[in-house]
């Protein structure tokens, strides 16, 4: 049996650094002082800014999928999506694109930061059957501690790999260790 690609979204799929941080900038907030990878709420209380004006002021057509990955998706019967996104625009992304995850869950599926165990419930699978696919520590956590396998998407320019990670530097890298 080969393994269930889990996907982190942004930083991941979609390049969206710049669509993220947009609705501070306008705010007022200094792009130097937006940081990626947190529960938008987190992230809003920290800037001072509501979750509601954040939301009226993002863009998802600022957000592109990474090269190769709209191909990778192509190429998997099977694939899930786990995310901090805020559900409104993550959903937006996800139709925008075309896309169709078996399962995707948002922040707001989570009791607090995104945890991998609700998506493996939902597809009920064990932490063995899937791979999950991110750019943060953050996510390297969310799937260490389930015990499941983690890859850095190493085609985002901000991952920051650590010793023991397993690296894909395209998309199209996973295709094989999802069969190992």
């Amino acid at each position: 049996m080969s393994r269930i690609a889990v996907f982190d979204l942004d930083g991941t799929l979609v390049d969206s650094d710049e669509a993220l941080a947009a609705p501070f900038v306008a705010h007022g907030v200094a792009r130097a002082d937006v940081t990626f990878g947190h529960v938008l709420a987190d992230e809003c209380d920290r800037l001072g800014m509501t979750v509601a004006d954040y939301l009226a002021l993002y863009d998802p057509a600022q957000v592109l999928p990474y090269a190769g990955v709209v191909e990778l998706l192509g190429r998997l019967d099977r694939w899930a999506v786990c995310s901090n996104k805020h559900a409104d625009a993550g959903r937006a992304e996800l139709a925008q694109f075309g896309w169709e995850p078996e399962v995707a869950l948002f922040s707001e599926a989570f009791d607090g930061p995104k945890r991998l165990q609700p998506v493996l419930d939902a597809l009920d699978l064990a932490p063995a059957d899937v791979v999950f696919v991110g750019d943060t520590a953050h996510d390297r956590r969310v799937a260490t501690e389930v015990g499941a396998p983690f890859a850095l998407a190493g085609w985002n320019p901000r991952a920051e790999a650590v010793p023991g990670d397993q690296v894909l530097h395209a998309p199209a890298d996973l295709l094989d260790l999802l069969e190992s």
